[in-house]
C-alpha cells in the first residue's frame, strides 16, 4: 500500500464522518416532522417505553452516504465496479430496501407488526439465493479453515451456507438492535478485521467501501448513542447484515464471520434457546430475550450492557483476526 491509497482511505473516512454529523441533524428533524417514529413492543421493557416516537430509519443516511461517494469515486476512477462490488453494494442496499419496507409499514400503522414474518423470510431468501448465483458464476465453491490454512470444494454445500449466512446474519444483526449505540458500535467492531482482510488480499474497492461504512456509522453513532436521538430501524440493520454476510463470502471468510461476529451470533442464539425452551417446558433460561434484554432486568444499565457488549466484540474481533492472519 502506497501512501496516495492511504490518503485516499483517510479521505473517505473523514468525508463519510463530516457528511453523516452534517446531514444527521436535519434529517431527524425532519422525521420528527413527517412523525416516523419508534414503536416500543408492548411486552418490552418499561424503561424503554420512553423511546416511544424516537425518529427511526436511520439507517437510510448511512446506506445512502458510503454508496453515492463510491459512486463518486468511481467516476474519478479511484475504485471501480467490478462483479465483487456488485454483490456487496447489492446485499447492502437490497437488505436495507427489505428493512425500509418493514419500518415503513410499522410506522404508518404505529404498530411492530410491519412486514409478516414469512414474507420478511421469503424476500430475505431470494436476495441470498440471487447473491450465490453471481457469486458461483465467477468464484469456486471452496470453504477455506482457519488455523489449518486449507480449502475444500464443498460443492452444493456451499448454497447452503451462504444461504444461512444471508439470512442468519440479517436476522442477527436486526435482534441485536435493541440498545442505543449497540448494533451501531459492534457493526464498527466488526468490520475493521474484515477491512483488514480486504487490503491484505488485495481488494481495494473493498477496502475503500468498508471504510466508507465505518466512517458513516461513526456519524451515525453519534446521535445514536445514549440518549439515542435517532434508530437505525430494520432499514439499517438488515442492510449490515446482508453487507456483512457479502463481505465474508467474497473474503472466503465464512467460518471466521461466526467468530467475529460472535455477539451477534450471540444475540440469535439466545433468542432460538429462549423460544425453544420454552415451547418444551413452558420455562424460561434467560430473563427476556434477546441477551441483552436479559442483562437489563440483571441490573446492569442500558450504557453498561453496550459497552459490556462492545468490549466482548472486541475480544472475538482480535481473535478471528488473529485467525485469519495466521
Amino acid at each position: 500500500m502506497d501512501f496516495s491509497e492511504i490518503l485516499i482511505y483517510i479521505f473517505g473516512f473523514l468525508g463519510a464522518l463530516i457528511i453523516m454529523l452534517i446531514v444527521m441533524p436535519g434529517f431527524i428533524r425532519y422525521l420528527h416532522k413527517i412523525k416516523f417514529g419508534q414503536t416500543e413492543r408492548e411486552e418490552g421493557l418499561q424503561s424503554h417505553k420512553v423511546k416511544n416516537g424516537t425518529p427511526t430509519m436511520g439507517g437510510i443516511a448511512f446506506i445512502l452516504v458510503p454508496v453515492l461517494l463510491y459512486g463518486v469515486a468511481s467516476c474519478f476512477s479511484i475504485v471501480s465496479f467490478d462483479m465483487d462490488m456488485l454483490i456487496i453494494l447489492l446485499a447492502f442496499v437490497g437488505y436495507g430496501l427489505i428493512g425500509f419496507i418493514d419500518d415503513y409499514i410499522i410506522v404508518v400503522k404505529k404498530d411492530n407488526t410491519g412486514l409478516k414474518p414469512s414474507m420478511k423470510f421469503l424476500m430475505q431468501s431470494v436476495l441470498a439465493i440471487v447473491f450465490y448465483l453471481m457469486y458461483v458464476s465467477h468464484h469456486d465453491t471452496t470453504l477455506w479453515i482457519p488455523l489449518l490454512n486449507v480449502s475444500f470444494d464443498i460443492g452444493l454445500l456451499y448454497f447452503f451456507l451462504i444461504f444461512f449466512m444471508f439470512t442468519a446474519e440479517t436476522n442477527a444483526v436486526n435482534l441485536t438492535d435493541g440498545l442505543d449505540g449497540l448494533c451501531a458500535g459492534q457493526m464498527i467492531i466488526a468490520l475493521i478485521p474484515f477491512g483488514i482482510f480486504s487490503w491484505l488480499a488485495g481488494y481495494h474497492n473493498l477496502v475503500f467501501f468498508l471504510v466508507l461504512v465505518i466512517g458513516a456509522l461513526f456519524g451515525y453513532l453519534y446521535f445514536n448513542k445514549h440518549p439515542a436521538k435517532i434508530f437505525m430501524g430494520d432499514t439499517g440493520s438488515l442492510a449490515l447484515g446482508g453487507l456483512l454476510a457479502g463481505v465474508a463470502m467474497i473474503l472466503k471468510q465464512e467460518i471466521l464471520l461466526i467468530l467475529i461476529g460472535f455477539v451477534f451470533v450471540m444475540e440469535v442464539l439466545s433468542v432460538v434457546i429462549q423460544v425453544t425452551y420454552y415451547k418444551r417446558t413452558k420455562k424460561r433460561i434467560f430473563k427476556m430475550a434477546p441477551l441483552h434484554h436479559h442483562f437489563e432486568l440483571s441490573g446492569w444499565s442500558e450504557t453498561q450492557v453496550v459497552h459490556r457488549f462492545w468490549l466482548a466484540g472486541v475480544v472475538f474481533a482480535l481473535i478471528g483476526l488473529w485467525m485469519g492472519v495466521h
